[in-house]
């Protein structure tokens, strides 16, 4: 892991004088190997003190604020872009499967008599896409419909930290924001996972959210959070059947 990198994923100074000082409980050097900083031991203690040396010291608060400021700027810069495109009238979330200007073309079909398995046909849609169009217009008895898809049920998938905190700083519909602020944390080292038990279209809805961390709307490309971003999304991929 590059030095930068380390000090964006600390949170605060505090944080990261407790990872030295574990450090040098367990007899671990940290040293940096190339950049500005080559060969500085960020575990080094004065000899007779043994108190962690001031100038080393100095330089870990000041890289660990500045990662503390670097990600609070890119949640408000994120914050930001979501609200200009919010007021250009864009709207997140997925767009649905039967395009605005084709429903009403869909309802009309269905009320002549159309079946929904041939306008699913028709339009290379799926059949919940189709009822979902006409749902307004379904009889109370289609519920009993075998054709009827069986109601999404919640499934548990691990979302990475990095992701976790980047969403919550994010737009999020109502079912969403429920999903992630009910998520359960599980440590992993010095970071962690976000448990977090949703249906498949709200794990899908999450990961639209976060594709800014791919690159893009003025926030720049991070190789620890793309990762982590493409983990989340292979997890939530292999949910499609």
């Amino acid at each position: 892991m590059h030095i930068s990198e380390m000090f964006r994923l600390v949170r605060g100074t505090g944080h990261i004088l407790y990872v030295l000082d574990v450090l040098h409980r367990d007899q671990v050097a940290l040293r940096i190997h190339d950049g500005a900083f080559s060969a500085i031991d960020l575990t080094a203690r004065h000899p007779r003190t043994g108190e962690l040396l001031s100038t080393v010291k100095f330089m870990v608060q000041t890289l660990a604020a500045a990662g503390e400021l670097q990600r609070d700027l890119q949640r408000e810069l994120t914050y930001d872009g979501l609200r200009a495109a919010e007021a250009r009238g864009s709207r997140g979330g997925r767009r649905p499967a039967v395009a605005a200007e084709k429903t009403e073309a869909v309802r009309t079909a269905y009320l002549e008599g159309r079946s929904i398995a041939a306008l699913a046909r028709d339009h290379g849609v799926s059949r919940g896409a189709i009822r979902t169009a006409v749902a307004d217009l379904l009889p109370d008895h289609t519920a009993d419909d075998p054709g009827v898809p069986a109601p999404e049920l919640p499934v548990v998938l691990d979302m990475p930290g990095k992701v976790a905190d980047f969403l919550r700083s994010a737009e999020l519909e109502a079912a969403e924001r429920a999903a992630l602020d009910q998520g359960v944390t599980v440590r992993r080292g010095q970071g962690y996972t976000l448990r977090v038990s949703a249906v498949p279209a709200v794990h899908r809805g999450l990961l639209t959210r976060c594709q800014p961390l791919d690159g893009g709307q003025g926030l720049p490309a991070i190789p620890a959070q793309r990762k982590a971003r493409r983990e989340y999304e292979n997890r939530v991929t292999a949910l499609t059947p």
